[in-house]
């Protein structure tokens, strides 16, 4: 063949390549890393954790307008709306309900006598739906400290009340809902909390009963929280339950008693109210292969914060300053989801697999948003072959990261290399150092790895302004932060190219995912 022949076929096999044989190069890849800088990250952050936005709680208008302008970011870099009716948003509903107090009412018999309290005087109603039917069943007791991924511990709680005694603080009382949710998925009809809160605490939640309470809607039953949480003080608990709670309380051994003789029978009157919703937003870049285009690498943080005192999410005022801005938390990893977007909108060609961009909502609630995303997902979750969430990516020491969930799949090999490539951002991705906290199953990305797709999560860990009106725009480490987000485009773009989806350590699936269900 003449060489001008050959030239000439050779251009056209060339322009008859797929656009996925095409890698990025170096100098196109920095291109869209530049576009991550300090300034406009610290700029962002303080666009949505400004004053007017009244601290972002769920459900709000001011969340509302984060959720907008996220919205309107995306549709500017370029992205493919996920949400509802062909736009970015997508919406889920907050059922909203209220106790008639003059009606309801809570029972404990113990043998042929039985005892009857008043809810709203005697008993507290914390959390959870309000049941149809009038829930009845004995006591059984989960006490010391429970084990993270079996908190149950082989118990049989069906059609029992699960009671727990708690430590309450100056703050109130912490709960840890894994045994409560493990409890109600296995058939519990309710949750019994024993706490030791003074009466000026005691007086204060029970004053909480006038207003409404929200829980997340539209969910399978079998998702839902069925069975409503009901506290009880200590002498209250020593006297129908012949319990010493101060005794079960200092002593952390876990074990399991049952109360067989003692019965627990809740009537909670309902005042239905009208529903309300909440956002997530959600884009995607499509990928550049025509085969790998269909696999999804995941990305997210959380919009909503605790809003202000009136919110009712756990804001307390300091002096004149009355809105827990939410800057760092999560305001900063939200952020770092948009300015991932825009860089990865520079990108050419993109890369092979397609990213999902996603600003959660509901997360200080009990992660409504990624909860109903899970349940409704925009792309499909066994398609999903990542998920890497930023929660808290704003303070804390300059040059490492905390990276929630390395060890449980081969994302922490990649990640480990992927900071290794890249020395000059001085951010080496560390374990995690706090394991006692069990944060892998704190934030939003446990939803996802539940349902199979590997995770992870980063995080610089909480401070002393945490759920305070002191975490600002003007403590953030914008720096820092965009050196997070320029690892984590790394970590994406090695993924969203790897020939193989990551892998699951067998141990952890086994743990994690198929024990879930």
């Amino acid at each position: 063949m003449p060489l001008r022949v050959r030239i000439r076929a050779f251009a056209l096999c060339a322009l008859l390549l797929p656009a996925a044989a095409v890698a990025q190069t170096a100098a196109a890849v920095q291109r869209a890393v530049r576009t991550i800088t300090a300034a406009d990250v610290v700029h962002r952050i303080g666009v949505i954790a400004d004053d007017s936005m009244l601290g972002r709680a769920t459900p709000s208008p001011q969340l509302e307008k984060v959720a907008g302008y996220n919205a309107e970011e995306f549709r500017r870099f370029g992205l493919k709306p996920l949400g509802d009716s062909g736009t970015f948003i997508q919406h889920y509903p907050i059922a909203r309900q209220q106790i008639d107090l003059t009606k309801s009412v809570m029972t404990i018999a113990t043998g042929a006598s039985a005892k009857t309290f008043r809810i709203g005087t005697d008993v507290n109603f914390m959390n959870g739906r309000l049941p149809p039917t009038d829930p009845t069943g004995h006591v059984v007791l989960l006490l010391g400290v429970r084990d993270t991924l079996n908190p149950l511990a082989g118990a049989d709680v069906k059609g029992a009340w699960v009671a727990l005694v708690l430590t309450a603080s100056e703050q109130g009382v912490l709960v840890d809902r894994r045994p409560i949710n493990a409890a109600l998925q296995a058939g519990a009809v309710g949750m019994l909390l024993i706490t030791n809160r003074t009466d000026v605490q005691w007086q204060s939640r029970l004053g909480r009963l006038h207003r409404e309470a929200q829980y997340l809607g539209g969910m399978p039953v079998s998702l839902a929280d069925e069975g409503p949480w009901l506290e009880i003080r200590d002498a209250t608990a020593a006297s129908v339950l012949s319990i010493d709670p101060v005794a079960l309380r200092a002593d952390q051994t876990p074990s399991v008693r049952r109360l067989d003789a003692v019965t627990i029978t809740a009537h909670l009157e309902p005042v239905a109210l009208a529903p309300l919703r909440a956002p997530n937003v959600v884009g995607m870049l499509e990928g550049s292969d025509p085969t790998l285009k269909s696999e999804y690498v995941l990305l997210t943080g959380h919009i909503d914060h605790i809003g202000t005192p009136g919110s009712g999410q756990g804001c307390v005022a300091k002096g004149a300053d009355s809105i827990c801005n939410g800057a760092d938390d999560d305001a900063s990893g939200a952020i770092g989801v948009v300015a991932l977007a825009q860089a990865f909108s520079q990108l050419v060609p993109r890369p092979k697999r397609s990213l999902v961009f996603m600003t959660v909502s509901g997360e200080e609630r009990g992660l409504w948003g990624s909860t109903y995303y899970v349940q409704h997902p925009a792309v499909p979750l066994a398609q999903t072959v990542a998920e890497m969430h930023s929660d808290m990516i704003g303070r804390n020491w300059a040059d490492s990261i905390v990276v929630i969930g390395k060890d449980h799949s081969d994302l922490g090999a990649t990640l480990n290399r992927v900071g290794t490539e890249h020395p000059e951002l001085h951010m080496k991705p560390i374990d995690d150092i706090w394991p006692e906290e069990n944060f892998y199953f704190r934030s939003d990305h446990i939803n996802f790895a539940r349902q199979g797709v590997p995770i992870l999560e980063f995080f610089s860990g909480v401070h002393a302004d945490y759920h305070q009106v002191s975490d600002e725009v003007s403590r953030i480490d914008g720096e820092k932060t965009s050196r997070i987000i320029q690892l984590g485009f790394y970590m994406a773009l090695a993924v969203a190219n790897a020939a193989e989806r990551p892998k699951w350590n067998p141990a952890s699936y086994e743990k994690i995912v198929l024990k879930k269900r």
